[in-house]
């Protein structure tokens, strides 16, 4: 009789987990059929990071992750959603179900990497030392007793915490909320120098190449992802699949020479 009951047991335990098994596959394959159903997916963004996502002058946002969520939702049959987010945040207002995504720049990282998922990197990125055109400053070493300025939560903040004997050798750290407020204090004279995504720093400086250049010497590479919650594998499927699908047919690099002048999507 107890061997019955023992096995009766086992049975009911391992048809429980089984169905547990199936129910959190279903929930986790339900991701991008969500996303159809609901015609749209929202992008979190920082709306202050030019050339990757920013207000124009019509006040639209708009830049080079802007075209390609756009074009990835378009070809996914839905619309893309953009909605600026505390930067610092962005991750929890993923996982909270603010957003369906963070497409804006954001370097695929080991801390981040236990929080959310990733797609496919997409781009590849350095973090380099901007600095104002007379500057004297010429490599990391010249930062010793020098303000630097970052962006709160960055991965230019990830990328100095790795140096810790830059850090101790600074007079101080200087912290944003976006980068434009950074180099607008470094144009004033107000810090000495702004860590930034290469990608940006490159950008500000065309529009003023008298007033800041960029320093040959890096803090450290990196690859950008788009954010995706850790569940929603299927929805990751098809949005790996679009990239994949843009960078073979020429979009992507259509859309990157817009924004930089030459093909630079990985």
């Amino acid at each position: 009789m107890k061997k019955k009951f023992s096995l009766l047991a086992l049975v009911i335990f391992m048809l429980s987990i089984f169905t547990v098994g199936c129910a959190s596959k279903n929930k986790a394959d339900n991701s991008l059929e969500e996303i159809k159903n609901k015609g749209e997916f929202i992008v979190g963004l920082d709306d202050n990071l030019p050339p990757m996502g920013f207000r124009g002058e019509n006040g639209q946002i708009v830049g080079f992750d802007i075209d390609l969520a756009n074009e990835a939702a378009k070809r996914m049959g839905v619309k893309a959603v953009f909605k600026p987010v505390d930067w610092d945040g962005v991750v929890l207002s993923l996982n909270n179900k603010d957003i369906d995504v963070i497409w804006n720049g954001l370097t695929i990282t080991e801390k981040r990497q236990k929080q959310i998922d990733f797609s496919k990197p997409y781009l590849e990125n350095r973090q380099v030392l901007v600095v104002k055109s007379d500057s004297t400053i010429k490599n990391e070493k010249d930062l010793k007793d020098k303000v630097l300025g970052i962006q709160l939560g960055s991965s230019s903040e990830i990328a100095l915490n790795s140096k810790p004997d830059v850090v101790k050798s600074l007079k101080e750290v200087r912290k944003f909320s976006n980068n434009t407020e950074a180099l607008m204090d470094l144009k004033a004279s107000r810090v000495d120098a702004v860590l930034v995504d290469e990608v940006v720093g490159r950008y500000y400086i065309s529009k003023q190449p008298n007033v800041y250049k960029v320093l040959s010497e890096d803090l450290g590479k990196e690859l950008y992802g788009v954010g995706i919650r850790k569940n929603d594998k299927t929805f990751k499927e098809e949005l790996d699949k679009v990239l994949d699908e843009m960078k073979k047919d020429g979009t992507a690099a259509k859309i990157s020479e817009k924004w930089f002048g030459e093909n630079i999507v990985k």
